[in-house]
């Protein structure tokens, strides 16, 4: 693995013909183009490219086909489409939301709970969510590069309480799979870890991104598998994504879904219940529904934790227990995460 401080931010050494690079090199960055695909307003792009900023859109063509025409409420849209709200200063929201920086044990390496860690594997992604906790978060500072692997595995191979750990980002499966590859061989070689934790949107977002290559190398690992995918509605889980979860299913992998709750999006019960069921479909287990993380520029998708417990409560009475994923907040130097409800 190349010891240099270059950030890791995209796919760089996959062949150009792989067609997950291709779509992502294809992905909609105007807001322009966004909405006359869909056919909305060109107000709609104006507000869009002023309330912008340093996080602008980025969303891959397959997910923005799932949008439906005309609906500038379409709960896919909403995800990723910057409106003026991003600007309003509210108290509360701040740059680092989960205190993380505070939490690095080394470059690119967060540690905030017993057992396990989380590296930093890049700082880019295939879609910029509008409501992620990471908006704001300085990777290349806190060793989201080369060099950052290096020094976190480093950290990892000295500390045998570590069993698990974890590939985040941005998002690890925007690595090529050589060096996903390599960095997954680098921890089978540290007796001490037994599972490998992949947290990604790209089987959701870019499902061509699940690669005979990517699935073949977790079938082939010592290491225990758990890949916890990112959805927040039924309509982002089309066939395509049916498809990818069917390959990662093939490699053994555990298969889990995140979702955070999101104003406009999936605050009522029928969203969330279609959800649980459609992901059930695929063979993924329904595991946290998260608050939302209170970072700058977020305050219009929150929602109050009175009324989320109230809908995670309707689930519980409605669903069967497997159905039901945790809900769950987020709090600076909790030992866990806090469940509510």
């Amino acid at each position: 693995m190349s010891s240099d401080d270059t950030p890791v931010n995209s796919a760089a050494g996959s062949p150009p013909h792989e067609p997950w690079k291709r779509e992502l090199a294809l992905a909609i960055r105007d807001p322009f183009e966004l909405c006359r695909l869909l056919d909305l307003p060109r107000r709609v792009a104006e507000e869009s490219v002023a309330a912008a900023g340093s996080f602008p859109l980025l969303v891959p063509r397959g997910f923005a086909a799932r949008m439906t025409k005309g609906d500038p409420a379409d709960p896919l849209l909403r995800q990723v489409l910057p409106t003026a709200r991003e600007r309003d200063v509210v108290d509360g929201f701040t740059a680092d939301p989960l205190a993380e920086r505070s939490s690095l044990a080394a470059a690119g390496l967060v540690r905030k709970y017993a057992g396990r860690a989380l590296v930093l594997a890049t700082g880019g992604c295939a879609v910029n969510c509008r409501y992620c906790f990471r908006r704001e978060f300085p990777y290349a500072e806190s060793g989201a590069t080369r060099q950052g692997m290096v020094a976190a595995i480093d950290e990892i191979a000295a500390s045998d309480d570590l069993h698990e750990v974890i590939l985040s980002g941005g998002d690890p499966l925007l690595l090529d799979d050589e060096l996903l590859s390599e960095l997954i061989g680098r921890l089978e070689n540290i007796p001490h870890v037994r599972r490998l934790r992949i947290h990604t949107r790209l089987p959701v977002v870019l499902p061509e991104r699940v690669t005979e290559r990517l699935v073949g190398r977790l079938a082939e690992s010592r290491l225990r598998s758990v890949v916890v995918i990112h959805a927040n509605h039924a309509a982002e889980l089309d066939r395509s994504v049916a498809e990818a979860m069917s390959r990662l299913a093939a490699s053994g992998a555990i298969l889990l879904n995140q979702s955070v709750l999101l104003a406009g999006v999936n605050d009522r019960f029928e969203p969330l219940r279609d959800l649980s069921d459609r992901l059930l479909d695929l063979g993924v287990v329904p595991y946290y529904l998260h608050l939302l993380d209170r970072v700058v520029g977020t305050a219009s998708f929150e929602v109050p934790e009175s009324r989320a417990v109230a809908l995670h409560r309707r689930m519980r009475d409605e669903l069967p227990g497997y159905a039901v994923p945790r809900l769950a907040r987020e709090v600076p130097g909790e030992p866990a995460k806090v469940w509510l409800g």
